[in-house]
């Protein structure tokens, strides 16, 4: 019936009939429940199971661990933050030392029900207006160029959504999505024309138009105002200080300090608990014996709160680590990401994607699973995330291990970003899902294997330079994917530039 239906529909797009004008909208959804009415004449013909619709709904496939992390993440967020209640935020922080205590915490009183709800309640929505508006767009642009209407943005739908906060506006998801396909896709004439990844564009167009909405404390909840209200309730009745206060700052934000912050001043702050295990040990030893001549009393890696701070804020004169007093919160959280101290800085929570962040990009196990499925049906190319892996990972380690040169004594005085361990950026912000699912766009990456390779490279290092060096902007994935974009054409030249070249030597050689 349904079958028939659409045959009747479509006889009324025939030139002259009534829904002539409308075409592309009634074969789209004829496509959608069947495969494309239209078989090749002549050749070259591909004999293969494998059409654009299948080609996105395995990418959907591939996504969705990360729409379920999404979903159950958020909702989890939402429900501690939106509380209000500080006992509910410590039995969360106390269950985050094991996976079992972990879900214990989830499952107990039904909560699991209360997570699931609200996440779907922040995720769903926002799913709904991409496809909606973004639907739109494209069906207006394909009447009025009376093109078909592809199955492309079945996959930049609902990667749009899975990269933004879950604090954005209803309305400014809509102009997102309605202004980024509109400039990035349609007007290079739509879908397989487009220069850059969609759905990133759309993400760019919202974080230099909106940037307040897109960046800061926007990642717990669906109501900023509620959230901060929550957490000030909390802190209160809580009576903590400033240093062990509840925050809704992702860890990335956490990472973005200002360079007066050095190796040595987290150093300090983590001696505490880590011990010699800290790279500038040594140094923090011989700094000390001055600063102790004016505290007697002050036991060299058991210092209390106010001795600790005193020593990484006092001046060099006076035995101190010279750090300006305002900078000396954002060295003491930096410290704890940087070494893994507290229940939010667990390596194996990132992992798992237990942390704040855009709503699909947290979890880099369900970015993995998503990477192994699209490489096990050839959709993904597994050269560009390799590439971008090792792009970022040695770009990283040169910077760790370069900050050892910085100054003198193991880079004591070198920017304590430029130490961070190169593997924790993997766990961090959007890396992990750009480099699976937005580097690999196969419409606006390089088609060629050695340009694939180059151009992950390029992404890996972009990145890590923006993260590192850029004061300004935490995350340098968006930035990063979209500059190799813009440059895989001309990778893509040169790469078959070379091969041509050597093609013809071999020719010539071959005639001689």
């Amino acid at each position: 019936m349904l079958r028939r239906f659409f045959d009747f529909q479509l006889s009324l797009t025939e030139p002259g009939k009534p829904l002539s004008k409308i075409k592309p909208l009634i074969s789209a959804g004829d496509t959608f429940f069947y495969e494309a009415p239209i078989n090749t004449k002549k050749g070259p013909h591909i004999r293969d199971a494998i059409d654009i619709k299948r080609w996105m709904i395995l990418v959907v496939v591939a996504l969705l661990p990360c729409i379920l992390m999404a979903i159950w993440n958020t909702g989890l967020q939402s429900m501690v933050y939106s509380s209000g209640d500080f006992r509910l935020m410590n039995e969360y922080l106390g269950s985050l030392g094991s996976l079992k205590s972990y879900f214990d915490f989830a499952l107990k009183d039904q909560r699991y029900l209360t997570i699931l709800w609200l996440g779907l309640s922040a995720f769903i929505p926002i799913v709904i207006i991409s496809y909606a508006v973004g639907g739109l767009c494209e069906a207006l642009f394909a009447v009025a160029r009376n093109h078909e209407i592809t199955e492309g943005f079945l996959v930049s739908g609902i990667l749009y959504a899975l990269i933004l906060p879950p604090t954005i506006p209803y309305w400014m998801a809509a102009i997102g999505i309605g202004v980024g396909i509109a400039l990035s896709k349609e007007v290079f004439g739509g879908s397989g024309m487009n220069i850059v990844n969609p759905a990133m564009a759309c993400r760019a167009f919202l974080f230099f138009a909106f940037p307040g909405r897109m960046s800061g404390n926007v990642w717990a909840g669906t109501n900023p105002t509620v959230v901060r209200e929550s957490l000030v309730k909390m802190n209160q009745e809580a009576g903590t200080s400033t240093l062990d206060a509840y925050t809704q700052a992702t860890r990335l934000n956490i990472f973005n300090v200002p360079p007066e912050i050095k190796k040595i001043h987290i150093d300090a702050i983590a001696s505490n608990t880590i011990g010699d295990q800290a790279t500038t040990y040594s140094t923090l030893q011989e700094k000390f014996v001055t600063f102790k001549t004016t505290h007697s009393d002050a036991l060299f890696g058991s210092l209390n709160a106010d001795q600790l701070r005193s020593f990484v804020t006092s001046p060099l004169t006076e035995g101190g680590l010279g750090l300006s007093p305002g900078y000396y919160e954002d060295a003491f959280n930096f410290a704890s990401l940087n070494y893994g101290i507290g229940p939010l800085n667990s390596d194996w929570g990132f992992f798992l994607g237990n942390k704040l962040g855009s709503m699909g990009e947290t979890s880099t196990l369900a970015c993995l699973l998503g990477a192994l499925f699209l490489i096990f049906t050839g959709i993904g190319s597994w050269r560009t995330m390799v590439a971008v892996i090792v792009g970022a990972f040695f770009t990283a380690a040169a910077f760790q291990w370069g900050s050892y040169f910085i100054g003198a004594s193991q880079g004591a005085w070198a920017p304590a970003e430029f130490g961070f361990p190169a593997y924790k950026h993997f766990l961090l912000g959007g890396l992990a899902f750009g480099l699976v699912f937005m580097a690999t766009d196969p419409v606006s990456s390089p088609s060629l294997n050695l340009g694939k390779w180059i151009y992950g490279i390029f992404i890996g290092l972009v990145v890590i330079v923006i993260r590192v060096i850029n004061p300004a902007y935490p995350e340098g994935m968006m930035l990063a994917v979209l500059m190799g974009n813009v440059f895989a054409p001309l990778i893509d030249y040169y790469v078959a530039l070379k091969f041509s070249k050597k093609r013809v030597k071999k020719r010539v050689e071959y005639a001689t």
